[in-house]
């Protein structure tokens, strides 16, 4: 029996069709990012990058991995140091709109706490929105695909718990 060499295009195509339909079903794609930042927009990464290296990475650290490996316990002045900013520290844990009053407006401000002294400025009157939600989208850039899913999946929450 011999095939047409129409008919060996025609399954060809829909082997494709079919392969690249399965492909995008079953292999982990990033999806669009849910909330303020932009970790996929190379303009926003790029922008973020170079103004976290000029006002965040004397305290956070160039590669992000904080000031000491010791966050968590205040020093000697009372203050807690800076926390990484990687996947080891516990920024991925709070939504977009959390981070981002913290870097606007500081820490004591966006937690409504008193009596809380931190070493971290508001940058309120230092950078501006745009300028903050891509220091913030050049951080969450560098998180690896679980991280950020799990971000994502945070921010989701709280803007279908904001829908009730």
């Amino acid at each position: 029996m011999q095939i047409s060499p129409r008919l060996v295009l025609i399954i060809l195509l829909i082997a494709a069709i079919g392969a690249a339909a399965i492909s995008f079903l079953l292999l982990p794609s990033r999806q669009q990012t849910v909330g303020l930042f932009l970790p996929d927009n190379p303009e926003y990464v790029s922008l973020g990058k170079r103004i976290y290296r000029e006002n965040c990475s004397s305290c956070h650290g160039v590669n992000l991995e904080g000031q000491t490996a010791d966050w968590r316990t205040p020093g000697p002045d009372g203050k807690l140091p800076a926390p990484p900013h990687d996947e080891t520290g516990h920024t991925w844990h709070h939504a977009d709109e959390v981070l981002f009053n913290i870097t606007k407006i500081g820490v004591a401000e966006a937690a409504n706490l008193t009596n809380y002294e931190s070493a971290m400025p508001a940058y309120e009157e230092l950078l501006s929105d745009k300028e903050i939600i891509a220091v913030l989208s050049y951080i969450k850039s560098t998180w690896p695909e679980d991280v950020r899913k799990r971000h994502d999946d945070l921010n989701q929450q709280i803007q279908d718990q904001k829908s009730r």
